[in-house]
């Protein structure tokens, strides 16, 4: 069973495009994939002008509310007293947001409660992964 804790946050947006005061962002968290969240991004925020979610591991997010972590696609980093610098990279560019930490740690406790950290492996299904698995390399 899918159980998803989704939480609204106010990224505000570092670019040298015009600059947008804040987006609306939200973050995801399933817990039939318990090692990642989703960060999403409304279509009229995005340059595309199409809805844009980033994936990256839970633990990241965690620890870059202390320390700068990531060197791939998603890097994260705290940023004064309360905000977190989410930087995404992708070929088309970087873009980099500000969040506020407290409702980072709000949504990692809710996740927490959810799925404990080191109790993820509870959640898979390892029969049915193995199942899809092999039903795709047919």
């Amino acid at each position: 069973m899918s159980i998803v804790i989704e939480q609204s946050v106010e990224a505000r947006l570092v670019a040298a495009a015009p600059r947008m005061q804040s987006i609306p962002a939200t973050l995801h968290y399933d817990r039939s994939d318990p090692f990642a969240v989703r960060m999403t991004f409304p279509a009229p925020a995005t340059l595309e002008g199409v809805e844009v979610y980033w994936t990256f591991a839970r633990e990241l997010l965690t620890i870059g509310l202390e320390e700068p972590v990531g060197h791939g696609d998603v890097r994260v980093r705290p940023y004064g007293y309360d905000r977190t610098v989410l930087e995404f990279h992708a070929p088309e560019g970087t873009a980099v947001v500000h969040v506020h930490s407290s409702d980072i740690r709000r949504f990692l406790q809710r996740t927490t409660e959810l799925v404990p950290v080191g109790l993820e492996h509870l959640q898979r299904d390892l029969d049915h992964d193995l199942a899809e698995l092999l039903r795709d390399a047919r």
